[in-house]
């Protein structure tokens, strides 16, 4: 493959992330814009590679961070944007436990590194779940895996997708 078609997939996907970003403006999207986002980054792991993917992410966290609403910025930076690419390293182990405990892991060690810098920076405490201060956040943790889980999932079965009925029509439309 040559620079160009490497450029410009690579450069497809990462304006494709920082558009969908932009919903995050509006109400009840904060969420769900990262999740979407992120799924751009899958096209340069499966079309080009990982280090190409790498720097898509670099790319577009960059232009993400300095125009997309902070909160959905954050969990792009901190988890969803760079994960569809994690996901491919961890998913060479060829152990699921061990795939499954990794993932887990930086799953863990990303929203803890995301509320220290709310907690620090932007000066968020944990008195914002009211009532349930005590047991609200570990409540939320627990939810929070769980929808982790169900997007591990639903990438895989949305890359098995692209694999199959979206990867011919991409290698047609780039001359691969």
């Amino acid at each position: 493959m040559k620079q160009t078609q490497k450029t410009s997939i690579c450069g497809i996907s990462a304006a494709l992330a920082v558009v969908l970003m932009l919903l995050g403006y509006f109400p009840y999207f904060t969420y769900a814009a990262p999740a979407v986002a992120g799924v751009c980054m899958m096209i340069p792991v499966m079309e080009v590679n990982l280090r190409w993917a790498w720097g898509t992410y670099a790319v577009s966290a960059l232009l993400i961070f300095l125009f997309c609403e902070r909160e959905a910025a954050l969990l792009y930076l901190f988890l969803l944007g760079y994960y569809p690419i994690m996901k491919a390293v961890i998913e060479r182990i060829g152990k699921l436990w061990l795939e499954w405990l990794c993932k887990i892991s930086v799953f863990a060690a990303s929203v803890g590194a995301c509320y220290a810098v709310l907690a620090f920076v932007f000066d968020f405490n944990l008195g914002e779940f009211g009532n349930f201060e005590k047991y609200g956040s570990i409540l939320f943790l627990v939810l929070a895996t769980v929808t982790f889980v169900l997007y591990d999932i639903g990438l895989s079965r949305l890359s098995g997708v692209y694999a199959l009925r979206f990867h011919r029509i991409f290698k047609k439309t780039f001359r691969l």
